[in-house]
């Protein structure tokens, strides 16, 4: 089974994600770990990504699609299949999936899309609070602090705050709304309601997967 899972930052994507590949036992392909691999085995797109992430770079389009084909090239993915997570990122990327799967001969079969209302996502993500003194990590709504606790003991990041949160998501739908209308064209999206328990999710999920099998 050749799937990919697409969703917000925050919907729970990575969780969901874990789930797949210990049920279906499919290959995980996340570009995080990807680059890892290619640079640690210094293939001809390793050693590229590595000279640019040297030099403190921006790792071009053709490089990160060129560590994706390697990757989907290799022997397990013919026998298991692959959920590609965090991968593509812009709408070239995934034209040059298209390709690079064709030129693979392989089929991609569905795209399990995790919904979820912006603004509660917005909660989930600017929720975190740090402690001061210990360094802690709270959130706000679903791990608060235990008993009364003061707002001035605590700090949040940058990246955490509301108005940065909003920022981030917004780019995230700019970029991710036309791969979505990309594939829905070509009928393999499944969406899936994120904002229930993350078993709910699951099960919804493992529902579409089954009729795909």
């Amino acid at each position: 089974m050749n799937l990919l899972i697409m969703g917000l930052p925050g919907a729970g994507k990575g969780t969901q994600a874990a789930k797949i590949v210990e049920k279906y036992n499919v290959a995980h392909i996340s570009t995080g770990d990807m680059f890892r691999v290619a640079m640690a085995n210094q293939t001809e797109m390793g050693k590229l990504a590595k000279s640019y992430i040297d030099k403190g770079e921006l790792v071009p389009d053709e490089v990160t699609n060129g560590i994706v084909k390697e990757r989907l090239a290799q022997n397990d993915i013919k026998e298991k299949g692959f959920l590609l997570d965090g991968y593509p990122r812009t709408i070239e990327q995934a034209y040059a999936l298209d390709t690079n799967l064709d030129e693979l001969d392989i089929e991609l079969q569905g795209v399990i899309n995790i919904e979820i209302d912006p603004s509660k996502l917005v909660e989930r993500l600017s929720g975190r609070i740090i402690h001061k003194e210990t360094g802690e990590t709270f959130h706000k709504v679903f791990n608060p602090p235990v008993g009364d606790y003061k707002e001035e003991d605590f700090y949040q990041r940058e990246d955490d705050k509301p108005e940065s949160v909003k920022r981030r998501l917004e780019v995230n739908i700019a970029q991710g709304q036309p791969i979505i209308d990309h594939y829905r064209a070509k009928g393999l999206v499944h969406d899936v309601e994120g904002d229930q328990d993350i078993e709910l999710v699951f099960q919804a999920i493992d529902t579409v997967l089954s009729k795909l099998q």
